[in-house]
Protein backbone atom coordinates (compact mmCIF):
# COMPACT_ATOMS: atom_id res chain seq x y z
CA UNK A 1 0.00 0.00 0.00
CA UNK A 2 1.32 3.43 -0.91
CA UNK A 3 1.77 6.10 1.67
CA UNK A 4 0.20 9.57 1.45
CA UNK A 5 3.69 11.03 1.22
CA UNK A 6 4.60 8.98 -1.89
CA UNK A 7 1.19 9.83 -3.47
CA UNK A 8 1.88 13.57 -3.01
CA UNK A 9 5.38 13.18 -4.42
CA UNK A 10 4.11 11.37 -7.54
CA UNK A 11 1.39 14.03 -8.04
CA UNK A 12 4.07 16.76 -7.88
CA UNK A 13 6.16 14.86 -10.42
CA UNK A 14 3.24 14.51 -12.85
CA UNK A 15 2.38 18.22 -12.51
CA UNK A 16 6.02 19.16 -13.07
CA UNK A 17 6.14 17.50 -16.51
CA UNK A 18 3.12 19.38 -17.85
CA UNK A 19 3.66 18.20 -21.43
CA UNK A 20 3.03 14.58 -22.44
CA UNK A 21 3.47 13.94 -26.16
CA UNK A 22 3.17 10.96 -28.46
CA UNK A 23 5.38 11.13 -31.54
CA UNK A 24 6.08 9.21 -34.70
CA UNK A 25 7.05 9.57 -38.35
CA UNK A 26 4.91 9.03 -41.41
CA UNK A 27 5.59 8.64 -45.11
CA UNK A 28 4.45 11.40 -47.44
CA UNK A 29 4.17 9.57 -50.72
CA UNK A 30 3.15 11.49 -53.81
CA UNK A 31 1.14 8.53 -55.06
CA UNK A 32 -2.47 8.71 -53.87
CA UNK A 33 -3.59 6.22 -51.26
CA UNK A 34 -6.45 4.10 -52.54
CA UNK A 35 -9.62 3.06 -50.81
CA UNK A 36 -13.03 1.69 -51.72
CA UNK A 37 -15.21 4.14 -53.65
CA UNK A 38 -18.75 4.15 -55.01
CA UNK A 39 -19.09 3.98 -58.78
CA UNK A 40 -21.76 2.95 -61.25
CA UNK A 41 -22.05 -0.81 -61.78
CA UNK A 42 -19.55 -1.97 -64.37
CA UNK A 43 -17.49 1.24 -64.30
CA UNK A 44 -14.23 1.55 -62.44
CA UNK A 45 -13.09 4.90 -61.07
CA UNK A 46 -9.68 5.80 -62.47
CA UNK A 47 -7.22 7.47 -60.10
CA UNK A 48 -4.23 9.15 -61.74
CA UNK A 49 -0.77 8.42 -60.37
CA UNK A 50 2.61 10.05 -61.02
CA UNK A 51 5.32 8.24 -62.97
CA UNK A 52 7.99 8.22 -60.27
CA UNK A 53 6.78 9.14 -56.79
CA UNK A 54 8.85 11.58 -54.73
CA UNK A 55 9.08 10.49 -51.09
CA UNK A 56 9.14 12.84 -48.15
CA UNK A 57 8.55 12.21 -44.48
CA UNK A 58 6.64 13.87 -41.71
CA UNK A 59 7.87 13.78 -38.14
CA UNK A 60 5.25 14.84 -35.65
CA UNK A 61 3.99 14.88 -32.10
CA UNK A 62 0.61 15.38 -30.48
CA UNK A 63 0.05 16.70 -26.97
CA UNK A 64 -2.17 14.08 -25.34
CA UNK A 65 -3.77 16.60 -22.99
CA UNK A 66 -4.27 19.68 -25.22
CA UNK A 67 -4.52 18.16 -28.70
CA UNK A 68 -1.88 20.49 -30.13
CA UNK A 69 0.16 18.97 -32.94
CA UNK A 70 3.64 19.80 -34.14
CA UNK A 71 4.81 18.39 -37.48
CA UNK A 72 7.87 18.97 -39.67
CA UNK A 73 8.51 17.65 -43.18
CA UNK A 74 11.88 16.40 -44.40
CA UNK A 75 13.31 14.36 -47.28
CA UNK A 76 14.77 11.87 -44.80
CA UNK A 77 13.86 10.49 -41.39
CA UNK A 78 17.23 9.50 -40.02
CA UNK A 79 18.74 10.22 -36.60
CA UNK A 80 19.83 13.73 -37.63
CA UNK A 81 16.28 14.72 -38.61
CA UNK A 82 14.87 13.12 -35.45
CA UNK A 83 17.36 15.07 -33.31
CA UNK A 84 16.42 18.26 -35.19
CA UNK A 85 12.76 17.51 -34.46
CA UNK A 86 13.50 17.12 -30.73
CA UNK A 87 15.37 20.43 -30.64
CA UNK A 88 12.49 22.19 -32.40
CA UNK A 89 10.07 20.60 -29.93
CA UNK A 90 12.14 21.91 -27.01
CA UNK A 91 12.02 25.41 -28.57
CA UNK A 92 8.25 25.09 -29.01
CA UNK A 93 7.81 24.33 -25.30
CA UNK A 94 10.62 26.42 -23.74
CA UNK A 95 9.20 26.49 -20.20
CA UNK A 96 7.95 22.90 -19.95
CA UNK A 97 9.41 19.54 -19.25
CA UNK A 98 8.50 17.15 -22.04
CA UNK A 99 7.78 13.44 -21.81
CA UNK A 100 7.80 11.99 -25.31
CA UNK A 101 6.49 8.48 -25.97
CA UNK A 102 7.29 6.88 -29.30
CA UNK A 103 8.10 3.56 -30.87
CA UNK A 104 11.30 1.65 -30.46
CA UNK A 105 12.70 2.18 -33.97
CA UNK A 106 16.49 2.47 -34.34
CA UNK A 107 16.35 6.14 -35.45
CA UNK A 108 14.96 7.07 -32.02
CA UNK A 109 18.04 5.83 -30.20
CA UNK A 110 21.80 6.35 -30.09
CA UNK A 111 23.93 9.05 -31.69
CA UNK A 112 22.28 12.40 -32.31
CA UNK A 113 19.06 11.60 -30.43
CA UNK A 114 20.91 10.51 -27.30
CA UNK A 115 22.97 13.73 -27.43
CA UNK A 116 19.80 15.83 -27.34
CA UNK A 117 18.41 13.85 -24.39
CA UNK A 118 21.70 14.17 -22.50
CA UNK A 119 21.94 17.88 -23.31
CA UNK A 120 18.48 18.54 -21.79
CA UNK A 121 18.10 15.96 -18.98
CA UNK A 122 15.74 18.18 -16.97
CA UNK A 123 13.56 19.10 -19.93
CA UNK A 124 13.24 15.95 -22.06
CA UNK A 125 12.38 12.37 -21.13
CA UNK A 126 12.03 9.79 -23.91
CA UNK A 127 9.80 6.76 -23.36
CA UNK A 128 9.95 3.84 -25.74
CA UNK A 129 6.84 1.85 -26.62
CA UNK A 130 7.24 -1.86 -27.36
CA UNK A 131 8.41 -2.82 -30.85
CA UNK A 132 5.70 -3.54 -33.45
CA UNK A 133 2.82 -2.12 -31.41
CA UNK A 134 1.39 0.90 -33.27
CA UNK A 135 -1.93 0.52 -31.43
CA UNK A 136 -0.19 1.84 -28.31
CA UNK A 137 0.66 5.16 -30.00
CA UNK A 138 -2.47 7.35 -30.41
CA UNK A 139 -0.79 9.56 -33.02
CA UNK A 140 -1.23 6.66 -35.46
CA UNK A 141 -4.96 7.49 -35.45
CA UNK A 142 -4.16 11.05 -36.52
CA UNK A 143 -1.97 9.77 -39.36
CA UNK A 144 -4.85 7.54 -40.51
CA UNK A 145 -7.20 10.52 -40.37
CA UNK A 146 -4.89 12.74 -42.46
CA UNK A 147 -4.65 10.04 -45.13
CA UNK A 148 -8.42 9.69 -45.21
CA UNK A 149 -8.95 13.43 -45.47
CA UNK A 150 -6.01 14.53 -47.64
CA UNK A 151 -4.48 11.79 -49.76
CA UNK A 152 -7.12 9.10 -50.42
CA UNK A 153 -7.71 8.91 -54.18
CA UNK A 154 -6.14 12.33 -54.70
CA UNK A 155 -3.19 13.13 -56.96
CA UNK A 156 -1.50 16.46 -56.34
CA UNK A 157 0.30 18.39 -59.10
CA UNK A 158 3.60 18.04 -57.27
CA UNK A 159 5.07 16.67 -54.07
CA UNK A 160 5.28 20.26 -52.76
CA UNK A 161 1.51 20.74 -53.31
CA UNK A 162 0.93 17.58 -51.29
CA UNK A 163 3.13 18.86 -48.45
CA UNK A 164 1.28 22.20 -48.56
CA UNK A 165 -2.05 20.33 -48.28
CA UNK A 166 -0.71 18.40 -45.28
CA UNK A 167 0.49 21.61 -43.61
CA UNK A 168 -2.99 23.08 -44.13
CA UNK A 169 -4.55 19.97 -42.62
CA UNK A 170 -2.46 20.22 -39.44
CA UNK A 171 -2.96 24.00 -39.17
CA UNK A 172 -6.73 23.53 -39.53
CA UNK A 173 -6.84 20.86 -36.83
CA UNK A 174 -4.60 22.87 -34.49
CA UNK A 175 -7.39 25.49 -34.50
CA UNK A 176 -9.78 22.79 -33.17
CA UNK A 177 -7.69 20.76 -30.72
CA UNK A 178 -10.80 19.13 -29.23
CA UNK A 179 -11.26 17.37 -32.55
CA UNK A 180 -7.70 16.03 -32.42
CA UNK A 181 -8.27 14.81 -28.85
CA UNK A 182 -11.34 12.96 -30.09
CA UNK A 183 -9.42 11.42 -33.02
CA UNK A 184 -6.57 10.15 -30.82
CA UNK A 185 -8.96 8.91 -28.13
CA UNK A 186 -7.71 11.16 -25.35
CA UNK A 187 -9.90 11.29 -22.23
CA UNK A 188 -9.11 15.03 -22.06
CA UNK A 189 -11.62 15.47 -24.93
Amino acid sequence: MRSKKSDRRSQRTVKHFRCFLYADEFNVIWQPTLRAMWSPVGQQVMVRTPGKPANHYGIGAVNYHTGETFVIFRKRKKRIQIAEFLRLLLKRYPDKRIILAWDNVYTHKDGEVEKVELEFPDRLKLLYLPTYSPWLNPIEMLWRHYRREVTHCELFESAQKLIDALKNFFQKYNRTPQRILSIIGSKAA
